[in-house]
């Protein structure tokens, strides 16, 4: 069998680990050739491969980033879901100019919706779920996650230091989309005193207040988790920016606002996410050994498993109010700016 893999969408830690694991086990273990597919669905479109053995497999363990490139292609997106069939049929026809039995795409909400789209055209595919948001609908978590909450964690210990000793309200803004799964996270495990999510809103005073009484109880400093996705009704500013601005307006505070960024995403993947990179990507070419398509490789109930493209597709996975960590650090008296 000849088998394509490509990555899609947003790079994160953790890629490399995943395409090594589909390509060591389908080379290895069921004797498949494997070729790359370079810079997303774009590589499909005008055939911009390369051939993949084992030993170019090896030595991307620890790497960040993709070998194979990534991109968010419209070129491809307009094509698939054009009214007319012609375009389709040329993405079906590059496919098979390549000898393809299967496709692995990697890749967030988005690419996952491409490749339920290639499954609906009748094309063997793979789907395994990569982002840093760890939204991705039908798996408990996604690779590159963890690797990013390590890395807003430790940015978050190192501004308790400054806040400390400047007296002073911090306010560190992490990514994550329209999902608060990294904020809450790397929130709770920095010790954020107040943690700000786009699934629960928030409320001024109550964030007020909570500052204030921090001061009252003679602690002088606060830390303030906010994701990017909070929405700021009538603002154009980024949530840190707002948030900093307000709270130093409302209460007299010195305030200060840090924006990670693509921090988040770059450099090498934590041991977790390559040893899920590997497995999920083990798992991908056992199901093509078995001929088991339209499927998405997934982490479900700490198991190896996979759903449907069908049923993840369109989907995300939010933060709710019944979340563990939210439950928890409520009964810790964290604020998540929503509740007195």
């Amino acid at each position: 069998m000849k088998i394509g893999i490509l990555t899609s969408g947003g790079d994160c830690p953790g890629i490399n680990a995943t395409i090594r694991g589909v390509g060591k086990t389908a080379i290895n273990n069921f004797g498949m050739k494997i070729i790359g597919i370079q810079n997303g669905f774009s590589g499909l479109l005008y055939k911009d491969v390369v051939e993949l053995s084992d030993a170019s497999l090896s030595g991307i363990l620890n790497l960040g980033g993709t070998i194979l490139g990534t991109a968010r292609e419209k070129v491809f997106r307009k094509k698939i879901t054009s009214p007319d069939e012609n375009d389709r049929e040329e993405i079906k026809k590059c496919y098979h100019e390549l000898g393809l039995d299967c496709l692995v795409c990697i890749g967030g909400n988005g690419t996952l919706k491409t490749t339920g789209m290639l499954a609906e055209l009748g094309l063997n595919v793979i789907g395994i779920p990569k982002t840093i948001d760890n939204d991705v609908y039908g798996t408990d978590v996604t690779f590159g996650f963890d690797t990013a909450v390590n890395i807003a964690t430790d940015a978050i210990d190192r501004l308790h230091s400054t806040a400390s000793s400047h007296r002073r309200v911090m306010v560190i803004e992490l990514m994550g989309h329209h999902a608060g799964w990294i904020t809450l996270h790397a929130g709770m495990a920095g010790g954020a005193d107040i943690i700000l999510l786009p699934e629960l809103g928030y409320n001024m005073k109550v964030i007020i207040d909570k500052i204030k009484k921090r001061m009252d109880l003679g602690k002088p400093y606060s830390i303030v988790a906010v994701a990017e996705g909070v929405v700021i009704q009538g603002s154009s500013e980024r949530p840190a920016m707002y948030f900093a601005r307000e709270i130093e307006k409302q209460t007299g505070f010195e305030t200060r606002e840090t924006v990670l960024g693509y921090i988040q995403r770059g450099g090498s993947p934590s041991p977790s996410d390559r040893n899920l990179g590997t497995l999920l990507g083990g798992h991908a070419a056992q199901l093509i050994h078995e001929g088991k398509f339209g499927r998405m490789v997934a982490l479900i109930n700490n198991q190896i498993s996979d759903v449907s493209l069908e049923e993840v597709a369109g989907k995300l996975r939010l933060v709710t109010v019944d979340t563990p960590l939210v439950q928890q650090g409520r009964r810790m008296g964290i604020s998540f700016g929503v509740w007195e």
